[in-house]
């Protein structure tokens, strides 16, 4: 059984997309100090769950080489 190039790249698109997320989201910060406590409180705790979202095709990829 030969090793499978997909896990190594899956491993680093992964890495990818958490770098441009938390590249986005902290560019907000700004903005999103200025709004009420509460209300940054839910932005922050969507952006730390909608992140994953991604990750389901992309790890079935890695693990199988579909997206689907």
């Amino acid at each position: 059984m030969t090793p499978s190039w997909r896990k190594p790249a899956g491993m680093l698109l992964i890495l990818l997309l958490i770098a441009i997320w938390c590249v986005g989201i902290v560019s907000l910060s700004a903005t999103v100090g200025q709004w009420h406590w509460l209300v940054q409180l839910v932005f922050y705790v969507v952006a730390g769950i909608v992140w994953i979202t991604p990750l389901k095709p992309l790890l079935r990829w890695m693990e199988t080489g579909r997206w689907r």
